[in-house]
């Protein structure tokens, strides 16, 4: 699984003109769903999410997690993480998963999230034509790939 993590002062996703997730403060993530992921590339994001310290202390240093600030979650499905560029012009998805397999372990990266914060995970609507808006704060944008651990 590929993540982009921004650290956002706000941030939102409309779908066919409704508002299907928002939040404040917090973390709005893009996830990119590959056809090799399973469970256990949730099991090692998860904590590094909720933990990762990029909210800053009353000292200004980035010293305090998603959690620790109780900030919202955003996620929003985005195959086109996982897009291949080397021929041509056209990008390639093909190590992007299929929906069939994709949508089940996105939500069950939502449901960790929520269970590890304690908090309701804002979302997007997998596979729709979506409209993000945010205000990347900082900014600050993370790239994780389960694949990578680093």
């Amino acid at each position: 699984m590929r993540l982009v993590i921004q650290r956002v002062s706000e941030a939102s996703v409309t779908v066919d003109g409704t508002v299907t997730g928002r939040i404040g403060t917090g973390l709005m993530i893009l996830c990119g769903i590959e056809h090799d992921d399973t469970a256990e590339d949730i099991a090692w994001l998860v904590p590094k999410v909720t933990q990762m310290r990029i909210f800053s202390d009353a000292d200004g240093k980035m010293n305090l997690s998603v959690k620790d600030i109780a900030g919202g979650l955003l996620v929003v499905s985005q195959f086109t993480l996982h897009a291949s560029t080397k021929k041509g012009n056209r990008p390639s998805f093909i190590r992007a998963a299929r929906p069939e397999q994709a949508i089940p372990l996105y939500e069950q990266f939502i449901r960790e999230l929520e269970t590890d914060t304690g908090r309701t995970v804002e979302r997007g609507i997998f596979g729709a034509d979506m409209k993000v808006a945010l205000i990347n704060d900082g900014p600050v944008t993370i790239v994780i790939d389960s694949r990578a651990r680093e």
